[in-house]
Formats: structure tokens, C-alpha cells, sequence
């Protein structure tokens, strides 16, 4: 397999496998949807961790095996390489990227599907594709832009340049740098303690950000409203606000 899902603690790791610089090939990106799809729906996986190893996160699409797709191959092929990244997306849990090493092209564009990046201090990050002539096509100019704003998202995507880890920490790109060895265990941690949460009010909380994104405040703020009063249907909501009133704030245990 080029990629798995191991799931201990609630977390379900996605872990790339295919050295030497997890290439994502077509295969590899079919995958990534099935897995995707499979944490979205057990009920033991609660959150995500997006891991491509020690020494890489992801080099980008398998050049060699797309330089030989014409123009109606690519036509045919686009569509289901979005759908791969943007089901990892659409995981309606908490989704953290584990990033050592590369992550460039098509390992950026999935780190962006993530909802948090940690990343290696020797980490470098980019969208290099325009250095073949291409522009990023798993997501990169509409995620990139939305996360560290249009200028910046630019000026990656026009030079194809790599950044460092203090750079992109200081764009937003990562939000935590941390020792190239501890990176998989700060992201693990960070999962694990978003699975002790109340699972419905997270994926309602994620929805509504992400939703919110893509529209006007007013819907923005209706798609707010309209999963604020869900919530008042569940049994987290009872849970929580009864542990908040006997026992105090952050005591709430959910299931």
C-alpha cells in the first residue's frame, strides 16, 4: 500500500509509504481518498494525523508518470486529483499534518488540507510547479491564497521558491515549528487531546469555518447559527454544561 491508516488513542493516523520521497502518484491519490473516507466514518477515529515519515512529508506529484499524460489524459485525470485532496479536507475531525523534511507541489497542497500544521525546524515547503510550466491543480491556488492571503500565496506560487521553516511559520503556512524529531509526537498529542473532545460541536465548529470561507458573512453567520442550536440536541451539550455548573470550567469528560 502507499499509504495507511493506524488508529490507537482515538487518532487515526494517514501515513504516506512510498520511498523514497512519497511521491503522489495516481495510486497514491486514489488512496488518499479511500482512507479519507474510511476515518471520516469510524466511529474509533476521532481525530487525524497526516504523516509522511521521518525524513519526507511529501515531494510532490510522480513527475515521471505525469510526463507522459497529453492534455485530454490530464482533462480526464484533474477532477479525481482534487477529489483526492479535498476529501482529506472534507474529514469531518480534527486533521493535523505531521511535516518532516519536504513538502512540496502536491505534499504542500495536502498539508493545506489540513486543519493544523506542525512542522520539522529543517522542513522546507512550496509549489514549485511553476517551474514546469505549471501552476499547482490539487488545490494549491485556492487553499495557499486562503490561508496566507492572496500577495503572499502569489509570490510561492509565481517563483515556485521553497520555503524554510521559520518563513512559513512566520506566513501562517505551519503554525508550530518544532525539533525535526518530536514532530510526529506534538502531532499526535495535539489530535489526541482534540479526541477527548465533543465530537459533534468539533465537526460542527470545522463546518462552519470552512463553510464560512466560502460565502458571505451573512450565510457565514446562518451556517453559525444554524449548528449553534443543533448542538443543543446532543448529549455533549448536556454533558458539558452539567460538569461546567457542579464541577467547574474544563472538566467535561465526552464520549
Amino acid at each position: 500500500m502507499t499509504a495507511t491508516l493506524e488508529v490507537a488513542e482515538g487518532v487515526g493516523t494517514i501515513r504516506l509509504d512510498r520511498p523514497p520521497m512519497n511521491a503522489l502518484d495516481i495510486a497514491t491519490q486514489d488512496r488518499l481518498k479511500e482512507l479519507a473516507a474510511e476515518a471520516t466514518r469510524r466511529d474509533d477515529v476521532r481525530a487525524v494525523v497526516i504523516h509522511g515519515g521521518e525524513k519526507v512529508f511529501a515531494a510532490g506529484a510522480d513527475i515521471k508518470e505525469m510526463q507522459d499524460m497529453d492534455h485530454a489524459a490530464m482533462i480526464a485525470r484533474s477532477g479525481a486529483l482534487q477529489e483526492s485532496f479535498t476529501a482529506v479536507a472534507r474529514i469531518p475531525k480534527p486533521v493535523v499534518a505531521a511535516v518532516n523534511g519536504y513538502a512540496l507541489g502536491g505534499g504542500c497542497e495536502l498539508a493545506l488540507c489540513a486543519d493544523f500544521r506542525i512542522a520539522a525546524d529543517n522542513a522546507k515547503l512550496g509549489q514549485p510547479e511553476i517551474l514546469l510550466g505549471l501552476i499547482p491543480g490539487a488545490g494549491g491556488t485556492q487553499r495557499l491564497a486562503r490561508l496566507v492571503g492572496p500577495s503572499k500565496a502569489k509570490d510561492l506560487i509565481f517563483t515556485g521558491r521553497q520555503v524554510k521553516a521559520p518563513e512559513a511559520l512566520a506566513i501562517g503556512l505551519v503554525d508550530r515549528v518544532v525539533p525535526a524529531a518530536e514532530v510526529y509526537e506534538q502531532a499526535h498529542a495535539w489530535a489526541a487531546r482534540l479526541a477527548q473532545g465533543p465530537a459533534i460541536a468539533l465537526r460542527a465548529a470545522k463546518e462552519s469555518v470552512d463553510a464560512g470561507l466560502e460565502t458571505d458573512i451573512d450565510t457565514g453567520l446562518a451556517i453559525e447559527r444554524t449548528w449553534f442550536a443543533g448542538l443543543f440536541a446532543t448529549e455533549d451539550r448536556e454533558r458539558g454544561m452539567r460538569s461546567f455548573v457542579e464541577e467547574g470550567p474544563g472538566k467535561a469528560k465526552f464520549l
